[in-house]
């Protein structure tokens, strides 16, 4: 970095990616146990989302944390070694988390690799709602 992009950098923003708060260390953390924790197969939905949690994807929403963790377990058990890396993100703006991620594994049929969008509204320490956007690569 040359010293005009240090020199331009905001006065609030602490260091280059961003994380200028304790809160948005928090979320950063919350999104990292989301994305390597909860869908690596650990069993953590309720350590993670709000008792009122609702996850909105394109074809269903999903209410609570035992509603998130059966569809986490489902979608683990269509994808046998699901593997999620994150290409963007987590950008994190107040309340809300986003990033982009690439999910490989495979199916009875084969490989399969999908993209997608993460959204997350964090309160009180806590995801309390979800929102996704996922497509076949």
């Amino acid at each position: 970095m040359i010293n005009s992009q240090v020199m331009a950098r905001p006065r609030s923003m602490t260091n280059p990616r961003g994380i200028s708060s304790p809160t948005a260390m928090v979320s950063e953390r919350l999104y990292k146990r989301w994305i390597n924790g909860l869908w690596a197969g650990e069993r953590i939905a309720a350590d993670l989302v709000s008792p009122d949690f609702v996850g909105h994807w394109p074809t269903r929403d999903v209410h609570g944390p035992a509603e998130l963790q059966a569809i986490v377990d489902e979608t683990r058990a269509a994808l046998k070694e699901l593997l999620f890396v994150v290409e963007v993100g987590p950008i994190i703006d107040g309340d809300i988390v986003a990033a982009r991620w690439i999910a490989t594994g495979a199916t009875g049929t084969g490989p399969a690799r999908y993209t997608g969008n993460d959204m997350l509204r964090i309160s009180s320490g806590r995801i309390a709602e979800y929102w996704t956007g996922t497509s076949r690569a």
